[in-house]
């Protein structure tokens, strides 16, 4: 009877076989060297529904690069997160040494109405570890829903004008500014942004980026 090997011992030839190769091609081009921007956000910096293509990460990494800033963009985010699980991967994300972080944190926390001193120390502990660290923060703001009131809207935007302020960091006010709301640039749910939603805002957020990186030593 001939000689088998087992499943496991397959899967572990393959898996050898498989990082050799990708050691032999090396780095993506163009990528050795290049300063990174990482986005620590949820579903809406991940590309909730959408091809990976045409998530925030990928389309402003394609408009950076279109205006001459050879930047890669990192995506760091995770459907679903709220602050508290933004600060919990935090050192997962600065593992990658970006020099620049986007914060886009918050939405799943107005969703939910969690208290807005909660998000703020969570977010206030992201922003303190990040420069702690050495990278440039943008801070990117979110906006509550109206069912939870306007004295809830009103502490929920005071939290990243108080913050921002604080850290002294770049700060956009409300990271889905001219989608909100706009049914041709979400998804069926009206939450996440479609491709071109994610267009908007990457046409909107650009500049300020691009400032931040200029204003980023070496950047």
């Amino acid at each position: 009877m001939s000689a088998r090997r087992s499943p496991g011992r397959v899967v572990s030839w393959i898996g050898t076989a498989f990082c050799a190769w990708l050691l032999l091609l090396g780095p993506p081009p163009g990528a050795a060297g290049e300063p990174r921007i990482a986005v620590l956000g949820d579903s809406l910096t991940a590309g909730f529904g959408l091809p990976q293509e045409d998530a925030f990460p990928a389309r402003l990494e394609a408009a950076l690069r279109a205006e001459g800033h050879a930047w890669r963009v990192i995506d760091a985010g995770v459907s679903g997160d709220t602050s508290a699980g933004g600060l919990a991967r935090l050192d997962w994300v600065l593992a990658d040494e970006p020099e620049v972080v986007i914060v886009e944190l918050g939405a799943n926390d107005g969703l939910r109405g969690l208290p807005t001193d909660q998000m703020e120390g969570n977010l206030d502990a992201i922003l303190t570890r990040i420069l702690e660290s050495g990278p440039t923060v943008m801070l990117a703001g979110m906006r509550a829903p109206a069912n939870f009131g306007p004295d809830y809207e009103a502490a929920f935007s005071a939290v990243y004008e108080r913050l921002a302020a604080k850290h002294r960091v770049p700060f956009y006010p409300f990271f889905l500014e001219g989608v909100a709301m706009e049914l041709d640039l979400n998804q069926s749910d009206g939450i996440h942004p479609n491709a071109d939603g994610v267009a908007e805002i990457v046409r909107r957020i650009v500049p300020h980026v691009v400032a931040v990186i200029a204003g980023h030593k070496g950047g």
